[in-house]
């Protein structure tokens, strides 16, 4: 056999381009995984989530090794295809019925709260020098949920890896501290243990970081921000669709539902529906959480691993910036939306 017979057969398997990038990222995975549970462990509850700490190592792994072109295409392929399918199976997670358990008023509220955020979210990006989809970003994962958010938004935008990496590295950063800060506001506004759970799930990024800030002051305060929290993940689906949509208007020239909508939002959608007409059962649903979760984490050690950091840097102070403006505006809807509903 000679060695172009070779080279060419070499290039039929399948996988066979994609294996030095899936286990570079399986390894800076697996790192961040047992961090988080070293974490665990030592505190208590993970502060810091494992998709956080994936990317971050996966940009410290990626600022030691330089360009690494043989593991260029599994670590894209992660990073794109994998995350599609985790966004996906998120739709499976999800229980619109209970945004109605918190009662109509905090319903409408939260709904309300997300859109104006959303909005001034992307003003003052904007204002702070950030690019279009930069501020959408930066918008979304204070809006709404953080890093999931921000991972769900970016593809259907087109946004770039290093815009992704700056968002989701800096907005971890500032959901750290609101976790240590947030219960200090209780005295400062005078907030029952009820009305704190609620702004704890108005205002905290991650589900993880909420139970962190909430069920430290009550076992009440928990509960109440967990399920606020679900409900303002549930806007995830609508704002996705919504980017989908304008994306469409802006790029396409024919409209077909394949192009308008990708398929990973499609199915998000199918199956958040199927989920809360108790068609997929509970079990299920754990599972498909915990799949999306593991899958998460891989496409979040792949984009670490995909970015330079030195774009990361330039861009950084004026990201710092939108995102604590936005946050600062976050709090300020989520005491006004407190107060509004008379919630005690």
């Amino acid at each position: 056999m000679t060695a172009a017979t070779r080279v060419s057969a070499g290039s039929l398997v399948p996988g066979g381009s994609l294996l030095p990038g899936l286990v570079v990222v399986a390894v800076v995975s697996a790192t961040a995984v047992g961090l988080g549970a070293v974490e665990g462990v030592a505190l208590g509850r993970p502060i810091i989530e494992p998709l956080v700490l994936a990317i971050l190592l996966g940009m410290i792994v990626r600022s030691m090794r330089g360009d690494d072109k043989r593991a260029e295409a599994g670590v894209r392929f992660v990073a794109k295809d994998v995350l599609e399918v985790a966004v996906f199976l998120l739709g499976a997670t999800m229980d619109v019925p209970r945004l109605f358990a918190s009662g109509p008023r905090l319903a409408a509220g939260i709904v309300a709260l997300v859109c104006t955020a959303l909005a001034g979210g992307y003003a003052i990006g904007r204002v702070a020098g950030l690019s279009p989809k930069l501020a959408v970003l930066v918008a979304c994962g204070n809006a709404i949920c953080g890093n999931s958010a921000i991972a769900a938004v970016a593809p259907v935008i087109g946004a770039d890896r290093e815009d992704v990496a700056a968002s989701i590295a800096l907005t971890a950063v500032l959901g750290v501290a609101v976790v240590l800060s947030l219960p200090l506001l209780i005295p400062l506004l005078g907030l029952s243990h009820y009305q704190y759970g609620v702004l704890a799930g108005l205002t905290v990024y991650a589900v993880p970081q909420v139970l962190a800030a909430a069920f430290a002051v009550s076992p009440l305060s928990g509960q109440v921000a967990t399920v606020v929290k679900l409900a303002r993940v549930l806007m995830l689906g609508p704002v996705v669709t919504f980017f989908a949509l304008r994306a469409h208007r802006a790029n396409a020239s024919t409209l077909s539902v394949r192009k308008l909508v990708p398929w990973f939002v499609l199915g998000f959608v199918v199956l958040a529906t199927l989920r809360s007409v108790n068609v997929i059962p509970d079990q299920a649903a754990e599972v498909a959480k915990r799949v999306a979760s593991w899958l998460t984490v891989a496409a979040m050690a792949a984009l670490g691993l995909s970015v330079d950091m030195r774009s990361v840097r330039l861009v950084g102070p004026r990201v710092m910036i939108a995102v604590a403006g936005s946050l600062a505006t976050l709090v300020v809807l989520a005491v006004a939306l407190i107060r509004a509903i008379g919630a005690k």
